[in-house]
Formats: C-alpha cells, structure tokens, sequence
C-alpha cells in the first residue's frame, strides 16, 4: 500500500516522446514537470496554489501544448481551462468555467481542441486570444457537464486502452473509509506496443474517496500469458513507446525495462525521478512559455 501523500499522474505525448507529470500533495499545490520519457529527464516548471483536474487534461500529439482544467475557488473565475506551454501553467488561453462542473477537454489534432464548456462559457477571458491556425469546438453530447467523465474515458479510448470489467454492483457509504467500492473493479487495459501478443497492463479502479488517501483507488498488472504481476496500489501506469512500462508510486517514477521482449522483473523496476520532498517554488515562465508555438 503507499505511504507518501503525494500523488503524480502522468500524460504520454501520442507523436513524441515529451509528457507531463501532476505532482499534488499534501497540501493543495500542484506541480507540472516536463518529462523526456526517451532519456528521463525531467524539468520542473511551474506550481499552482489550487487544484489541477489532470483526468481532465490532455497534451497535444507532439506535447508542445497543455490543456488544462484547474480550480482555486476564488475570484475572480473560481476554475477555468487553460492552454500552456509545457512544463509552465501561464496561460497562452483561458477560459473561465465558474464551476467543478467539466472544463478541460481534448486536443483532436495539433490545431484543434474540443473544449469541454457549455456554450455560454466559450468567451476568452479578457486579453487572451487564440491564433488562427487553432480552432475551438465543444467536446461530446453534453458540453460542460459530467467530472472526469467523459472527458477520461475518452481519452484513454483514444490511447489505446479498452474497457474489459465494469461493476454489477457498487457500493456507497459516505461514511465509511472508503466512500464508494466497486465490484468487480472498473478495469481498462492496454497493449504493450511493441510486443502487443506478450504482455498487457491492467488499470484497475477498486473504490472512490479514501479518507486521507487518494480519491481515486487504483491498482496496476502486468499480463503475461497466464500469469499476473501485480503493481499494487498505485497512481498511474502506462507503456512507453519503446515499450517499457513506466509507473508511479509512493511519490516516485519508475522505469520496467522490456528488452528483446523480455519485460525485466517489477522489483527491478528502475526508479527514475523522486517527487517526494519538492516543496512549492514560485517560478516565471520562460519567454518562449509567453507566446504561442508556429505552426
């Protein structure tokens, strides 16, 4: 089980190899950091005094692009979706939401987003615009509503990942450790890459709303023929294009080699970056974070 309060999320670039990773805890501070999953190299940007929702968010294919929905709860927007420039949160766009309803959405291409706002919330806050090259369409049947949903969904569809369970009963007790358990858990899976036949990884939602744990309670395996090799609880997980499987935990990223084939054994798992002990920093961004890339 993890100890460490902090939780990271990461989001995989489809055409390259740039992600970003949420690094959040214990208080509500969030950090993004750029990350090079070609040669683990990391570099901090920016923290935010507030909530990011990274379910929410989405890269464009090449990463150069961050969309974001994030929340403080203050005037003068209370939460909005933004668009960045990796690893820095200033906005280049910003759309006030108002609410924890939505936001965020999806990138469709390089030069397209599918904002997921109502339609009275598609106004630019004052002095934001967007280029030309960039167009804005609302996201799905119901634009603006539902949480992490649909939006999530949607998007590990589109990466690769296949819903195989889904509970025939839940159970919900406000007041319990746990607010809502499901049985069975909520199950997507996803393919190595490279050796598609030979391993597959499981991402497995057992409940909701631990009390002084994470909100979303998660476990990861790894499939091989008939045999399973379980992460345990954990924040994230994904295969890398190369076709390792990169994981978080316990406030920390790790690497499982697949060479030739040969996925190496999770306890040799390398770990390639600690989050653990950053503490919040306020940064500029960079000159080029101020403007928009060319396209």
């Amino acid at each position: 089980m993890q100890s460490s309060q902090v939780r990271l999320f990461a989001i995989l670039a489809r055409k390259s190899s740039s992600a970003v990773v949420f690094r959040r805890g214990p208080s509500r501070s969030v950090l993004l950091t750029r990350w090079n999953t070609s040669n683990d190299t990391f570099e901090h940007g920016q923290w935010l005094k507030g909530r990011i929702y990274e379910r929410r968010c989405d890269l464009s294919p090449e990463g150069d692009l961050l969309l974001y929905f994030a929340a403080n709860h203050r005037k003068p927007h209370y939460s909005w979706s933004a668009v960045s420039r990796p690893p820095y949160l200033s906005a280049l766009a910003m759309w006030p939401k108002g609410d924890g309803w939505g936001g965020g959405g999806h990138f469709t291409s390089s030069r397209r987003i599918a904002l997921n706002h109502r339609s009275n919330e598609l106004k630019l806050a004052e002095g934001f615009s967007v280029p030309k090259w960039m167009k804005i369409e609302q996201f799905g049947q119901r634009p603006g509503w539902g949480e992490d949903e649909p939006v999530w969904s949607a998007r590990l569809e589109r990466d690769g990942w296949k819903l195989v369970d889904y509970p025939n009963t839940t159970k919900d007790d406000f007041g319990a450790k746990v607010m809502i358990e499901y049985s069975p858990p909520v199950r997507w899976r996803k393919l190595n890459p490279k050796w598609p036949k030979r391993y597959s990884l499981d991402m497995s939602i057992i409940g909701m709303g631990e009390r002084d744990g994470p909100w979303y309670l998660m476990e990861h395996t790894v499939n091989s023929g008939d045999r399973v090799d379980s992460l345990g609880r954990s924040d994230w997980a994904d295969w890398s294009e190369s076709g390792d499987l990169l994981f978080a935990m316990d406030g920390s990223l790790y690497r499982g080699v697949c060479s030739a084939g040969i996925l190496a054994p999770l306890e040799e798992a390398i770990q390639v970056a600690d989050f653990s002990r950053l503490q919040f920093e306020a940064r500029e961004p960079s000159p080029q974070a101020r403007r928009w890339p060319s396209r």
